[in-house]
């Protein structure tokens, strides 16, 4: 793999996984879009419609199908943690080849090790995404952030490779970087999004009132989150946690949040649940977490 023209997968061309597949294709890249039939012909025919204050407006045009037919140099897995077992019917191993890197941009710190037991280990590079972005409608993205930055992992994969398509994303406008160990990668989203996701959520408000009408909360939650962290390898500050969440833009809501105002199944497993998981397997004590994850689970959806 090169820093020249690459054959991308993107299976989830949504919000995040359009996105990416629209710059990537717009920087030169040969982008294959895998989704379902009525999307795939959308996408097909008219190509990824962007809209965004710091990219601009633009089309990109792109392939897509219902599932990967040839090799890619690269699959970006970019389906909520609720559909990944589904979507991954549209990515045959023997389709992607056997040099094809695969990287999932979901949330949670479980889906590695699903993937590692269906493609080879050492073709699966783990990453995560800091972006606001939706999509509006098939081919349409609406992103709302002055930034798209993403954090590669290479444990298992060639670092070579991973460090060339890194370099392809930023080619593309996208702010990438290659980070030591998975697991603390993973970890240090995760840290800040858990408590952002369960919060937002349960309160049915948005990062604004979070922080102020459940400061205790976020902060006893932030604490819970960071010592979880800690003990599966990731260097978390609960104090620089809070800094960031009062960073953030009063208005900004958590994707599991806008999923339950649209009446959609919420990844509360793969945040919540894998949080309590990790809780318990480090010795971790996580009231609050465990408190939150009961309230929102007859929110949650048959997959919870």
């Amino acid at each position: 793999m090169t820093n020249d023209r690459l054959t991308v997968a993107v299976l989830g061309p949504g919000g995040v996984g359009g996105l990416l597949a629209a710059l990537l294709s717009r920087a030169g890249h040969r982008v294959i879009c895998l989704a379902g039939d009525e999307t795939a012909r959308k996408l097909a025919a008219d190509g990824i419609e962007v809209r965004s204050g710091h990219f601009g407006d633009f089309t990109a045009r792109v392939e897509a199908d219902t599932e990967l037919r040839g090799p890619a140099d690269v699959c970006l897995i970019a389906v909520k943690a609720t559909a990944l077992d589904a979507a991954l019917e549209r990515l045959p191993a023997k389709a992607l080849g056997e040099e094809g890197l695969i990287v999932p941009l979901l949330n949670g710190v479980e889906h590695p090790a699903l993937l590692r037991e269906r493609y080879r280990s050492e073709q699966v590079a783990p990453a995560v995404i800091r972006v606001e972005s939706t999509r509006t409608a098939p081919g349409v993205i609406e992103h709302g952030s002055p930034f798209v930055e993403v954090d590669l992992t290479a444990d298992t994969a060639p670092r070579a490779r991973v460090e060339s398509f890194a370099g392809a994303l930023e080619w593309a406008g996208v702010r990438a970087r290659l980070q030591e160990g998975e697991s603390a990668t993973l970890w240090a989203k995760m840290s800040f999004l858990a408590p952002f996701a369960l919060l937002t959520t349960r309160h049915g408000v948005p990062a604004g009132d979070v922080r102020t009408s459940h400061r205790e909360e976020l902060a006893a939650l932030v604490e819970e989150t960071a010592a979880v962290g800690r003990a599966c390898g990731a260097a978390t500050d609960p104090a620089t946690a809070l800094a960031r969440y009062d960073a953030f833009p009063a208005a900004t809501k958590s994707s599991m949040q806008r999923d339950a105002e649209a009446g959609r199944v919420l990844e509360l497993d793969a945040i919540g649940g894998a949080l309590l998981r990790a809780a318990e397997r480090t010795g971790v004590p996580a009231p609050v977490a465990g408190e939150l994850v009961r309230q929102l689970t007859p929110l949650a959806g048959p997959d919870n």
